[in-house]
């Protein structure tokens, strides 16, 4: 028997994206399911366009308890979900529909996808993720978390090249900040991962010694996943530069070290350090060393595939001008150049190069 998927959406106010979500991903989806938490516009009529289930779901402060509603009304074998600004584009398509064709035989308990959720002048993916994206519903796995929900894979997980796109419209502003507050107010934050993502919003909101305090007390529990553990160091590090405590935010960058392969867009941030101490040849070992850093996408985290390739060989063209290797230095203009020609450093750049 052919797999059959069903897509399972959580929504509110969404008239200004909602249509193009689901025509993106009909053509390969069984069913459609939309739990709605409040809407005031067209959302309901425009998802009617495409499935009559749509449920009313009581908002309660709690994304998880709307996803897991989504999800038990589900039939399918298979369980998709997207937010109303996510869309399928191009091949990507054809792609998920070879997917499906491929789940019988695969048969997996999670699937993880890319998720493509910033996108340079070129319309190449600039910040890019795998996430949990399609599960077995038999599985019955559960979302967990009021924000920043997710499902922790298990069982027999498989990563597929197949993307969504996150083509945002509207800001959340402090939404999810008040939140994290308004919980706060009346319990404590239970999990590490509550936490770690509370001190996301905090640095989000510019709130740095506020969003260092949380997120150093998050490092002392080993039970914090390895990867938010670097994405903690990471985010240190970005408060310390935003308060000019250089120091202290190159111990950030390199404790990250401790618990896994060094990453691109850690290693340029250390060469950022030198560079701005005016140490070229030593920043230059840190962006070239982030050039041949090893591929860790899988490995979970966010991504910015940039740091291996423009954002080092801009800083790497700096470093060899100031050390006087203006070959060296011209080299890695030219490779900047191939990649965004129009792009404002480029541009400043090759005046010295004319």
């Amino acid at each position: 028997m052919p797999v059959t998927i069903s897509l399972a959406m959580i929504v509110k106010n969404e008239e200004d994206t909602l249509e193009r979500c689901l025509k993106s991903a009909e053509s390969f989806i069984d069913e459609i399911i939309i739990a709605d938490t409040g809407s005031t516009d067209k959302t309901k009529q425009i998802a009617a366009k495409f499935t009559d289930k749509i449920y009313d779901f009581e908002w309660c402060d709690d994304f998880s308890a709307a996803r897991n509603f989504a999800f038990g009304k589900a039939t399918g074998d298979y369980v998709m979900w997207l937010d109303a600004d996510d869309v399928i584009e191009g091949k990507n398509v054809s792609a998920f529909a070879e997917l499906k064709n491929s789940l019988n035989e695969l048969s997996p308990d999670v699937v993880m996808c890319k998720y493509d959720i910033d996108f340079d002048e070129n319309g190449a993916p600039a910040f890019t993720y795998y996430r949990e994206r399609i599960f077995r519903r038999t599985a019955n796995l559960k979302w967990q978390g009021f924000v920043h929900e997710c499902i922790a894979p298990q069982g027999k997980i498989i990563y597929s090249d197949c993307a969504i796109s996150h083509r945002k419209e509207k800001e959340s502003g402090r939404r999810n900040l008040e939140l994290y507050q308004k919980t706060i107010f009346n319990r404590q934050l239970v999990s590490t991962r509550e936490k770690y993502y509370y001190g996301r919003e905090l640095f989000y909101n510019r709130l740095y010694k506020e969003s260092i305090c949380i997120l150093e007390d998050v490092l002392t529990d080993s039970s914090l996943w390895k990867t938010d553990a670097i994405g903690a160091c990471q985010l240190i590090y970005d408060c310390n530069l935003a308060l000019k405590k250089y120091d202290a935010a190159l111990a950030a960058a390199l404790k990250s070290f401790s618990y896994g392969l060094p990453r691109a867009e850690i290693l340029c941030r250390i060469g950022d350090i030198f560079e701005m101490k005016r140490e070229y040849k030593t920043a230059a070992y840190w962006y070239e060393a982030a050039v041949v850093s090893p591929d860790v996408s899988k490995e979970g985290g966010f991504s910015h595939p940039a740091y291996k390739t423009f954002v080092p060989f801009i800083e790497l063209s700096v470093c060899y001008y100031n050390l006087g290797e203006k070959e060296l230095a011209k080299k890695y203009h030219n490779r900047a150049k191939e990649i965004s020609p129009n792009h404002p450093a480029v541009l400043h750049n090759e005046k010295y190069f004319a």
